[in-house]
């Protein structure tokens, strides 16, 4: 059983971060019928199935009822969120995921905030005139809010400063606005942070750059990765990739809308990304350009 699928619900995104590589893919959502099929396919075969890979899932109005169906298939859903839309997100607590990751460091990387109007039956984005973006302090009490009653309800919440080393001027002010919500004295550091209170998580780790097959490769000859061994990524489209780090497609194995998952992941292509990766060598150029597949560096989890 392959441990984490990165199923993305939506493509759609109201921010324009500076970290994220954004994407070429034409803008759509997941249909109920559509996701229902995705998820047939992917049943018995994943454990943990992240709402997330492009795109921000709480911009989608059936996120709530894909968490119920998840778990009436067996999965443990995990959401991935900027937190933008938490003040509006009662029905996902209600739904129970089994975590919440909120990326506190997209309110500083933002450049402007879309409003933008969107159906579960359509396909396309329609954007509005610009909304004003929550400043700080209000932007983590509404995380705050959210994490505090989601945390009450059972879900572990997650909140990242994943920008060591990048734009993370604002650190410093995130850490005393929590302090206002979670006395420090009660904080318990951890490997990667610190634990904040029961189920709620401060989680740190530096601002990354995104592979892209543009770039040249890296020049260590060494790799290794757990991409079609403990993680996939389906697109919004049904594309099959290898992980969460292909934002734009370039490693198409199949779509699961006419295919089986066995079917892909046993595709020349797929073999031969997975066993290069035994043999320690990367067989795609995206792969190559991937500081996560570097084996001489300490493999992270993507989580």
């Amino acid at each position: 059983m392959i441990q984490r699928c990165y199923l993305e619900i939506t493509n759609v995104c109201n921010l324009d971060c500076l970290f994220c590589p954004k994407t070429d893919r034409a803008k759509r959502m997941l249909k109920r019928e559509e996701f229902e099929h995705l998820t047939d396919k992917l049943q018995g075969k994943i454990r943990f199935l992240y709402f997330h890979l492009m795109g921000e899932p709480l911009l989608h109005p059936l996120l709530a009822e894909f968490v119920e169906r998840a778990k009436d298939k067996g999965f443990v859903p995990v959401i991935t969120t900027n937190g933008t839309r938490l003040s509006q997100a009662e029905k996902l607590i209600e739904a129970r995921p089994y975590k919440l990751q909120i990326s506190l460091h997209a309110h500083e990387g933002n450049l402007r905030e879309k409003t933008l109007t969107q159906t579960p039956d359509t396909d396309t984005e329609t954007e509005t005139a610009p909304s004003e973006t929550l400043g700080l302090a209000d932007y983590m009490k509404q995380v705050v809010c959210f994490a505090k009653t989601a945390a009450h309800a059972g879900i572990i919440i997650i909140l990242r400063l994943w920008n060591q080393g990048g734009y993370d001027k604002e650190n410093e002010s995130v850490l005393q606005c929590l302090a206002q919500y979670f006395p420090q004295e009660q904080w318990t550091q951890r490997a990667d942070g610190w634990k904040l209170c029961e189920n709620i998580y401060l989680e740190y780790d530096k601002m990354f750059q995104w592979p892209d097959i543009e770039k040249n490769a890296l020049p260590e000859k060494d790799f290794f990765c757990y991409a079609l061994r403990n993680q996939i990524g389906v697109l919004v489209d049904g594309t099959v990739v290898p992980c969460c780090l292909d934002h734009n497609g370039d490693i198409a194995l199949g779509n699961l809308f006419e295919q089986d998952l066995d079917e892909i992941l046993s595709s020349p292509r797929a073999r031969a990304i997975y066993e290069g990766f035994s043999q320690h060598k990367a067989t795609e150029a995206l792969c190559q350009s991937c500081g996560y597949a570097n084996f001489n560096k300490q493999y992270r989890k993507l989580s």
